[in-house]
């Protein structure tokens, strides 16, 4: 099976966040869930952002990407909105990495340098989610993936914000059950 670093969003390493991973570990993958926040979470995403902006963004940015070098057996990356720029940076530069699983955010593959060959990806958002569609991040992710056959954008109705997290307000299980769904097969044909 894979070996997966999953970076947690803005809230912080939730009860929800460490369920997703479990999820993933049921179906017989090794996931390894880093604290970018030292242990604390929050009860808005106006107030992880204060934090992360107090530490310095770049600085969590690097914390992650760090985090994923600490695990030289993954093959899979994977990160909920804040932890999605981390992830893909570290899809981007480490070596040894096979795909990326990018959930509720997407960055222009430029700011890192290029995508890698070979190196599949999924992104997940909502397509009224005003972070995810209205930022734009799910446009840049449908220009990014057209053409590519190891690259898929899968939208779902709804304007949640952290519908993967089942500890949050905002969890849709049906959405996230898909997502799961389609993460499983993505790291199923990766042998």
């Amino acid at each position: 099976m894979t070996e997966i670093v999953l970076l947690h969003h803005i809230r912080g390493l939730t009860t929800g966040v460490l369920a997703l991973a479990d999820t993933l570990r049921a179906a017989g993958h090794t996931v390894h869930t880093p604290d970018l926040f030292d242990g604390r979470t929050f009860g808005s995403i106006e107030e992880g952002a204060a934090y992360a902006g107090d530490v310095g963004f770049a600085t969590v940015r690097a914390q992650g990407v760090a985090a994923v070098g600490e695990h030289p057996g993954a093959s899979v990356v994977a990160g909920i909105s804040m932890g999605v720029v981390a992830a893909q940076e570290a899809a981007q530069t480490l070596p040894g990495i096979r795909a990326a699983l990018l959930y509720e955010a997407f960055v222009d593959p430029a700011t890192f340098g290029s995508w890698p060959d070979g190196v599949a990806v999924q992104v997940h958002g909502m397509d009224a989610d005003p972070f995810f569609a209205e930022e734009g991040d799910l446009a840049a992710a449908r220009a990014f993936a057209e053409g590519r056959a190891d690259a898929d954008v899968f939208d779902y109705p709804g304007s949640s914000h952290l519908f993967l997290d089942a500890s949050l307000e905002s969890y849709d299980p049906d959405a996230t059950a898909l997502v799961v769904e389609r993460s499983l097969d993505l790291l199923g044909r990766l042998g």
